[in-house]
C-alpha cells in the first residue's frame, strides 16, 4: 500500500523500476548521499548502491550525455536536473543527439530526464520557469507533465519503461500539496489524456499544476477540464471530441502565452474543430516576462483562479 505526496510517489516509482529491471539507474547532482534537492530520490543509495544512484557533477551536459551513453549501452537511465530552467544547458543532447538517434541509425534511447519546474514558490527567474515551450516540437523527444500524486507514480513508470527520450515535468508546487493512497500500483500509458471534470457549455485544456487552479475556478460551473498529462504525443482524439462536444474551449498554461504550448493548442483547436466551435479558441497563460521572485508579482505573472473565471465568462458570453 502507498500513501504518500506527489515528490513521495516519484521516490516509490524509482523505488519500484528500480526494483523490478536492474538496468534501471540513477545520476544527478545530490541524488545519493543527499537524496536530490526535494529528497526525491531519498533512500534508493542505501537500497541499491553507488553503481545504480550516481552522484554526479554540477554540469546538466555530463548528466544528459551520461544518461544518454548508459542508455545506448543497455541500461535505464534516469537522470535528474535539480531544476528543470537548466535543462536548457543539456538541450544540444536532448534535442540533437537523443532524440534523433531512433531516426539516424535506429538506436533506441531509453532515457528520462526528470526534475522541478514551474512556479509559485517565489523561485524567482532562474528556478521558476516552465521549459517545455523550449523542447516541444523536437521530433523523438517525448513530454510529460503529471499533475496529481497517481499520474506522477504511473507516468514516470511509463516513461522508464518507453524505447525513447522523455522529458519529465514534475511540478515543484505540488511536490508537498498533493497527497493520495492505493492499494495496487496506479498504470498509465504516455499519450492519453484524463477528464478530471465533466461538464457541457465550455472545456478547459490544461496540464500540471494549472488543472487545480482551473478546478478551483469554476468548481460551480458546467465547465469540463482535461488534464494533457502527455504534451508531447498529445492525445489529439481527447481534445478534439471534447471541443465537438462543448463548442467552447479555453486553452490554459503556465507557460508563456506567446509562441507557448497554449497557442499551438489553440492552433491544432481552430484547424481541426472550427466547424463545430461556437467561439474562438481562447488561450491564457503567464505573462511574456521573466518570472517574478515577488510572491505578490509572481501571483499577478501566473494564471490564478480569478484570471481563469474571466477568461472562461468570456468565453461564454461570446
Amino acid at each position: 500500500m502507498f500513501s504518500g505526496t506527489y515528490v513521495e510517489a516519484i521516490r516509490q516509482a524509482l523505488h519500484d523500476a528500480m526494483e523490478a529491471d536492474a538496468r534501471v539507474c540513477c545520476l544527478g547532482e545530490d541524488i545519493g548521499v543527499y537524496g536530490g534537492a526535494f529528497r526525491a530520490t531519498e533512500g534508493l543509495l542505501e537500497r541499491f548502491g553507488a553503481d545504480r544512484v550516481i552522484d554526479t557533477p554540477i554540469s546538466e551536459q555530463a548528466i544528459a550525455g551520461s544518461a544518454i551513453g548508459l542508455a545506448l549501452m543497455g541500461q535505464r537511465a534516469v537522470a535528474e536536473f535539480q531544476f528543470m530552467d537548466f535543462a536548457l544547458l543539456a538541450s544540444d543532447l536532448m534535442v540533437n543527439f537523443a532524440a534523433k538517434a531512433h531516426w539516424r541509425w535506429g538506436a533506441s534511447v531509453p532515457v528520462v530526464f526528470r526534475g522541478p519546474a514551474g512556479g509559485g514558490n517565489g523561485g524567482g527567474p532562474f528556478h521558476s520557469q516552465n521549459p517545455e515551450g523550449h523542447f516541444l516540437g523536437s521530433p523523438g523527444l517525448k513530454v510529460v507533465a503529471p499533475g496529481t500524486v497517481r499520474d506522477a507514480y504511473a507516468l514516470l513508470r511509463a516513461a522508464i519503461d518507453d524505447p525513447d527520450p522523455v522529458l519529465f515535468l514534475e511540478h515543484k508546487h505540488l511536490y508537498r500539496r498533493l497527497k493520495d493512497q492505493w492499494d495496487e500500483a496506479p498504470t498509465a500509458r504516455l499519450g492519453e489524456a484524463a477528464l478530471r471534470k465533466d461538464g457541457g457549455a465550455a472545456a478547459i485544456v490544461t496540464y500540471g499544476a494549472a488543472q487545480h487552479t482551473a478546478l478551483e475556478a469554476v468548481a460551480d460551473l458546467d465547465v469540463a477540464v482535461l488534464d494533457l498529462r502527455t504534451l508531447w504525443p498529445l492525445d489529439d482524439a481527447a481534445i478534439e471530441a471534447l471541443a465537438k462536444r462543448t463548442h467552447r474551449v479555453l486553452v490554459l498554461t503556465e507557460a508563456s502565452r506567446t509562441f507557448g504550448p497554449g497557442a499551438e493548442l489553440a492552433a491544432r483547436l481552430q484547424e481541426a474543430c472550427f466547424p463545430w466551435l461556437d467561439a474562438p479558441v481562447m488561450r491564457l497563460g503567464a505573462a511574456d516576462t521573466p518570472t517574478p521572485a515577488s510572491p505578490p508579482l509572481e501571483a499577478a505573472f501566473l494564471p490564478g483562479p480569478a484570471a481563469i473565471r474571466a477568461a472562461v465568462d468570456r468565453l461564454l458570453a461570446w
